[in-house]
């Protein structure tokens, strides 16, 4: 990934570079592209997208979204935005949207659960620091989804041990999500393509 230096930018002005640069996180000040993903990748974070979109929004319990918000972590008064991130899924609690929020921008501030399905050029460097990242502004959980292991790994605010499920497991999440039970095996579900 290239990164590239910035000057001082607004949420609006982060929206207009997105619309021409494509994909990419603003870390420390300096635009750092986002690699394009598989098929694969995506099918693993839409299956993330479902389960949860299919609980948390017959239940009010918040708002589910998919891998293209962008999340504004770090505002600096004088510089503008110097800190993003973009999870494949995440999911914000009701009641945490700002008061007269637009719609149309970026989050301002960080999911409550952050999603990140690991493709084969990312780097364990790379997914500790967004890890930290979202844990240092208020993430409560990061789920990060290996396609190759079938395997999820949950990291919890303030728990230092990593849970790991695998695929014959089941995950509770109960303080984001009361009452559900993820099979972990349909995480990975992927299409028949001979169909």
């Amino acid at each position: 990934m290239d990164a590239v230096l910035i000057k001082p930018i607004t949420m609006q002005d982060l929206l207009r570079l997105a619309a021409k640069e494509g994909r990419f996180e603003i870390i420390d000040g300096e635009i750092v592209e986002m690699s394009p993903v598989g098929f694969r990748h995506v099918i693993v974070a839409g299956n993330a997208y479902r389960v949860l979109y299919d609980f948390a929004t017959p239940n009010k319990l918040g708002y589910v979204c998919t891998d293209n918000l962008i999340y504004v972590l770090y505002i600096d008064p004088e510089t503008g935005v110097r800190k993003t991130r973009i999870p494949d899924a995440s999911f914000i609690r009701k009641g945490r949207l700002p008061k007269d929020f637009d719609l149309g921008l970026p989050f301002p501030g960080a999911p409550d659960l952050a999603i990140e399905v690991m493709s084969p050029d990312d780097s364990a460097q790379e997914l500790l620091a967004k890890i930290r990242d979202y844990f240092a502004y208020g993430t409560v959980q990061v789920w990060v989804l290996y396609p190759d292991q079938h395997e999820l790994h949950q990291h919890i605010h303030g728990v230092n041990q990593i849970r790991i499920y695998g695929e014959s497991d089941t995950l509770r999440a109960e303080s984001l999500f009361p009452g559900l039970e993820i099979s972990i095996k349909d995480l990975f579900a992927l299409p028949d393509v001979e169909d």
